[in-house]
């Protein structure tokens, strides 16, 4: 008995020592070797700041700024560490009111806010007729809630809205926006995507505001990351 006893907790210690110590830190050496980038988090620094990370996305709703998907982590936006979706039923009231006052933001080129209803009576100015169909992940959150990507057209949509704020060429944006897709993974995964945050980092170094703008961190404690903010000056 006491044979059986010894070889089970000697199997024990050495498969926990095996697969929960030694396989985990060759694992992650090989990948700071091999892959230093994405093994640190694809962190991305800009003036030697942390500005964030490609994988996690940011919440931006100024105007001037191309806009990532809804999120539905609590109690920020895109909360690293309450990774989830709405886990709404399509009917569900809460889930046509955010969708509705997403699109109504989107057509008239304001903040989005929850509260308020959808309208008829948008701004001639906009650029966004009524009419124009608003792609689907522009009013819908992700399964996580941290999705850092859009799909082309959902930025393609918002080009006119942010030209007009950042007084530039339409066209130019749709330039800079198209040298920004990245294609499908291995040719067929996924559909080709745009990360948000990238874009609108470019989008300040090539096409600033006419207002002088600052970085600011933002050091979110509940989620352990970091999130940037514009100031005006």
């Amino acid at each position: 008995m006491f044979l059986y006893f010894r070889s089970a907790l000697t199997l024990l210690v050495g498969m926990s020592l095996l697969t929960g110590g030694v396989y985990p830190l060759l694992v992650t050496a090989m990948a700071r070797l091999l892959f230093p980038y994405q093994a640190s988090g694809s962190l991305i620094f800009v003036d030697g700041q942390l500005i964030g990370s490609e994988l996690i996305g940011q919440s931006f709703t100024r105007p001037e700024y191309f806009w990532g998907r809804l999120s539905a982590t609590g109690p920020t936006p895109y909360n690293a560490a309450a990774s989830s979706g709405s886990n709404f039923g399509p009917m569900h009231p809460a889930l046509v009111e955010a969708a509705t006052s997403r699109l109504q933001s989107l057509q008239s080129g304001s903040v989005a806010s929850p509260n308020v209803p959808a309208s008829t009576s948008l701004p001639a100015s906009t650029g966004v007729p009524v009419s124009a169909g608003v792609p689907v992940d522009l009013v819908t959150s992700s399964a996580s809630g941290l999705d850092p990507h859009i799909t082309v057209a959902a930025a393609q949509f918002q080009v006119e809205r942010v030209a007009r704020y950042r007084n530039q060429d339409p066209a130019l944006l749709r330039e800079l926006v198209n040298r920004h897709v990245q294609a499908r993974q291995l040719g067929i995964l996924g559909e080709p995507r745009i990360n948000v945050l990238r874009l609108n980092l470019e989008l300040d170094r090539n096409m600033p505001l006419l207002l002088p703008t600052t970085i600011k961190q933002v050091d979110t404690s509940h989620s352990g990351s970091r999130h940037t903010q514009r100031e005006e000056q």
